[in-house]
């Protein structure tokens, strides 16, 4: 392993950019799309991606965690650099703490046609607008505990493979097949619902209105094929998404309380409306 690790003395060296200077939105489209990058964390979350057949671009590792963790890494990533200092070094680099001492950068996977997912789902769901890292995370973390079969992400959605989404779903988003519904923000919900019930699903969104069914409404939970549609923190699903579903449907509450956080609510409806 010692002819592959590069000891950090220049900070402006452009093989750290991935790490310490690229955006997210740079990271995704760096060079061309296909060639695009994200940043898995920690041991756990590395070996995740890999078994999934994500490929290793580079490691940043601190030094301490090389023979114990990073070479295991390396005997299935083949010959890549590893970028290595002490913590306070890669601190100073990155901005921020490291999880579990290691980052690796990876390629971007080449994400499925949507029609190529639904065609043999039962269960699916689908994010509408949600742009908090933390909340993708989650939601992937519960679809593939629960056995949602596949994620649907709008083109207004978070980039579920952003370094935080990826390390809060604990490497989930590698179990879930997902890709985007629409190529711009003009097809959902207009064309997307149309693929969703061209495929045989009904749909349901997760809302709060008058002609709202519980959760555990018989027909509901009886129908064959079913997309959950959740949507936006704060203002929730569009108006014209509601309106184009076959269901609208709530998670009953106590002590007043209208709803829940939009993680918290899909781990109901995934638990509730998985088929059985």
């Amino acid at each position: 392993m010692s002819e592959h690790i590069i000891e950090i003395t220049d900070f402006e060296d452009p093989a750290l950019d991935v790490y310490a200077r690229l955006t997210g939105n740079q990271l995704r489209n760096r060079l061309e799309p296909e060639m695009g990058i994200f940043i898995a964390e920690s041991p756990t979350v590395i070996d995740v991606a890999l078994r999934a057949g994500c490929k290793a671009v580079s490691i940043l590792s601190e030094r301490k965690h090389l023979d114990s963790q990073v070479r295991p890494l390396l005997a299935r990533c083949g010959e890549i650099p590893v970028y290595t200092a002490d913590r306070e070094v890669l601190e100073q680099l990155a901005g921020f703490a490291l999880t579990r001492g290691i980052l690796c950068a990876m390629r971007r996977p080449i994400l499925p046609m949507a029609e190529e997912l639904l065609k043999n789902a039962s269960r699916v769901a689908v994010l509408e607008g949600i742009v908090d890292a933390t909340n993708i995370g989650a939601i992937f973390r519960s679809a593939a505990a629960l056995g949602i079969d596949a994620v649907l992400v709008t083109p207004t959605c978070c980039d579920p493979l952003c370094r935080r989404a990826v390390r809060v779903s604990m490497g989930t988003i590698f179990q879930v097949p997902f890709t985007q519904i629409g190529e711009t923000k003009e097809d959902w919900p207009g064309n997307g619902m149309k693929l969703l019930h061209d495929y045989g699903f009904k749909t349901a969104a997760m809302a709060l209105s008058d002609r709202s069914v519980s959760i555990d409404d018989e027909n509901l939970m009886k129908e064959e094929k079913l997309a959950i549609v959740l949507g936006t923190e704060g203002d929730g699903l569009s108006k014209q998404t509601i309106a184009a579903c076959d269901y609208t449907v709530k998670i009953p509450m106590s002590h007043g309380v209208d709803s829940l956080n939009v993680a918290a609510a899909s781990a109901v409806a995934f638990w509730q409306l998985k088929k059985r």
